[in-house]
């Protein structure tokens, strides 16, 4: 029902339903929002920070490996950082609950110091932004929000 119901709401309301998604889609670009239950949902985030975890560790354990592949790992090492940098899940900590009065992030439990940081830093950034503010007036009118009032000042910082 529901999935018929978004599906018809999508036509002409600018904005793309895509439908029922496979696990691969959710990191892919085919996607930008995934709705799911609270249990699914955790599952998807679990698996997704066990995955950049074990990459990770192959690539430190193949780098590892011999006196060749230690020296490819030091031509390597910029662009290593990088991907680590990306891939690294406490950078991208805080889900944001909607429908509140304010800006709230959920952090996860066993965050460090990093996931804090990261979790602050989206809160501080949707709030100078009058993101609250501009979603109600979007729910309030029935005008799909622009992707760029959706993401203004947060692409910039995760890409960096």
């Amino acid at each position: 029902e529901a999935h018929e119901m978004i599906a018809l709401a999508a036509t002409g309301n600018g904005f793309d339903y895509v439908g029922f998604v496979e696990g691969g889609d959710i990191p892919s670009e085919r996607v930008d929002v995934v709705v799911t239950d609270g249990f699914t949902g955790n599952i998807a985030l679990k698996t997704g920070e066990g995955t950049a975890r074990l990459v990770g560790e192959l690539l430190r354990e193949a780098f590892r490996h011999s006196p060749l592949s230690r020296l490819g790992a030091l031509f390597a090492l910029t662009s290593l950082r990088r991907l680590q940098k990306r891939i690294d899940p406490r950078r991208v900590n805080g889900g944001v609950f909607l429908g509140l009065n304010g800006t709230v992030i959920k952090s996860h439990g066993a965050a460090d110091a990093t996931g804090v940081s990261a979790a602050i830093k989206l809160a501080f950034q949707l709030s100078q932004s009058g993101f609250t503010d501009r979603l109600a007036a979007r729910v309030a009118s029935g005008a799909p929000p622009s992707k760029d009032d959706v993401t203004e000042g947060t692409q910039s910082e995760r890409e960096t």
